[in-house]
């Protein structure tokens, strides 16, 4: 049985071709589950409730059998309430949607509730293992609250224990797991595959994203139920994201991933890990080189040298204070608009499986960092809708970055660029500084262009506005590294560069936050790209 309601879909149509006699034997064991058979006043009623059932339509038997189902689905609730919204909503330790700190889990439209008092507009509930306040505004109670249950019963497992990894396979492995799921917490079962349960992790009502979970030795139950709220435990939600977490801790800016355990140069270079990014520790490596930690952080798994990095419970302790609330793109393109609302100007779209930090979070929208302005040491407002679950926002830390050194050139003009991007990416994880232009103690986003290519020789205005009149206009088809690219702000204007590195990559001067970062070349949509250097 995978959801209850297609079963009782099909008695409907099946049960008007079903004898008097066969309504009788369906009511009368409705009656006694019901504890309502036995005395001997309701026996001697017989020919009564015979004729009372032969009366009765398709439809109304329907009907009783959903009303006892409902009866019993919701009979663990004392004061029954279910989720309607578009996406989610948040489950806050205080009633006050302004602090983005007090989230401590999200209801999913359907998510079913028991109501411990009301609290002006708001609701303190209890859903699955967690209590917490709700907006009053996106939780039915009453017959609209039973109607919605019933559209929304589903065989789902229940987690039963601390946590229980999913993963993307039905096997043990360290590098398919996909996230976590916290005791109490529910999840549709879409299929029971031995110890395995095939499960939907996120649905956005035209697509979802499954997972497995080994609900053998009493990990998880599966049960005919409604779903319940998710946890979200802040910092410490971050760290168990990893079983074995290694932390980036280096005196500098960051440690380079290689492809193999070695220090040989920089064709082994497969990615950078900057202070303060998290990863998986997959394996544990010694060679005359010393110690190096095999991870997998993001989309990069490489070596490390350990002597660069924290693991353990010392890994944890620091860790957790750079976590930071952080907002995670699920679709294709996403508009990014002026204020919260639909009639906000659209300015700007983010990317599938990009991260932005959070300034301020609301219900139905989540204000991202998108990068410092130049000129202006300020963000533009960058709202985004996180309805249809477009957005999942959770505290989390900072990735590994997948970066190769250009080190194939095959004329002198390319082995010029090349030249340009290595010497720019060396100083990935130093400083933002408005209105600074030093690649090491701190430059913003024209002052970081500026600089870098002035060590070679190429002379440019000091804004990224006057940047953007400098060289020729290119399309992205014909982006070489060196290329420069340029960012608008709401009104139109240019107040933002970064300079493309190749494979589909930029470094810039970000934000205070980020300081100098490797990012996606449309990690937001580009307003102009110009060729500074030549052929």
């Amino acid at each position: 049985m995978n959801d209850i309601k297609d079963i009782f879909e099909r008695y409907k149509k099946e049960i008007t071709i079903v004898s008097a006699a066969v309504l009788l034997l369906v009511i009368i064991l409705f009656a006694f589950l019901s504890g309502k058979r036995g005395s001997a006043e309701e026996t001697a009623a017989e020919p009564e409730t015979i004729a009372a059932i032969n009366s009765l339509t398709p439809e109304e038997i329907f009907e009783m059998e959903k009303a006892e189902t409902l009866e019993a689905i919701t009979s663990e609730y004392n004061d029954f309430g279910i989720v309607s919204v578009d996406g989610y909503i948040n489950l806050r330790s205080q009633p006050d949607s302004l602090d983005m700190t007090n989230i401590i889990g999200k209801l999913s439209d359907g998510a079913a509730c028991d109501i411990v008092e009301t609290d002006g507009d708001w609701l303190l509930i209890k859903s699955g293992n967690i209590q917490g306040y709700a907006s009053k505004s996106y939780i039915l109670t009453g017959e609209e609250a039973l109607d919605k249950a019933w559209e929304n019963i589903a065989d789902r497992v229940i987690v039963n224990t601390e946590v229980l990894n999913i993963r993307s396979a039905p096997e043990v492995d360290p590098e398919n797991i996909v996230g976590k799921a916290r005791n109490g917490e529910r999840y549709k079962l879409v299929s029971e595959e031995g110890d395995w349960a095939r499960v939907v992790i996120e649905a956005d009502g035209t697509s979802s994203t499954e997972g497995y979970l080994k609900i053998s030795d009493g990990n998880g139950e599966i049960k005919s139920c409604l779903d319940a709220a998710r946890k979200l435990d802040l910092r410490q939600m971050a760290l168990t994201q990893y079983d074995n977490i290694v932390f980036s801790y280096p005196e500098g800016g960051y440690i380079n991933i290689r492809k193999e355990p070695q220090d040989d140069g920089i064709d082994n270079i497969c990615g950078k890990f900057t202070k303060g990014c998290g990863a998986e520790l997959l394996d544990t490596v010694e060679n005359s080189g010393g110690t190096w930690y095999k991870i997998k952080s993001g989309s990069v798994t490489g070596y490390v040298n350990a002597n660069y990095c924290l693991t353990g419970q010392s890994a944890k302790d620091i860790a957790v204070d750079y976590a930071r609330l952080t907002a995670f793109i699920k679709v294709d393109a996403l508009n990014v608009r002026s204020e919260p609302s639909l009639e906000g100007t659209v300015w700007t779209s983010v990317t599938k499986n990009q991260a932005y930090g959070v300034i301020g979070q609301f219900d139905g929208w989540v204000e991202l960092e998108l990068d410092n302005a130049d000129g202006d040491d300020s963000n533009d407002h960058a709202y985004v809708s996180t309805r249809d679950n477009n957005v999942e926002v959770r505290y989390g830390l900072e990735e590994a970055i997948e970066y190769y050194p250009a080190v194939e050139a095959a004329n002198a003009a390319a082995a010029f660029r090349n030249s340009i991007v290595n010497y720019a990416c060396q100083f990935v994880g130093n400083p933002y500084v408005w209105g600074g232009t030093s690649l090491t103690n701190g430059a913003d986003c024209s002052g970081f262009v500026l600089s870098v290519l002035k060590h070679f020789g190429i002379s440019m205005p000091r804004t990224s506005r006057e940047q953007a009149k400098v060289g020729t206009r290119i399309t992205s088809d014909q982006l070489k590294p060196g290329d420069l690219i340029f960012y608008a702000n709401t009104s139109g204007t240019i107040n933002h560069v970064g300079m493309y590195i190749g494979n589909g990559q930029i470094v810039n001067a970000a934000s205070r936050k980020s300081g100098i970062k490797i990012a996606r070349w449309n990690y937001r949509t580009p307003a102009a790209i110009r060729n500074v250097i030549g052929p």
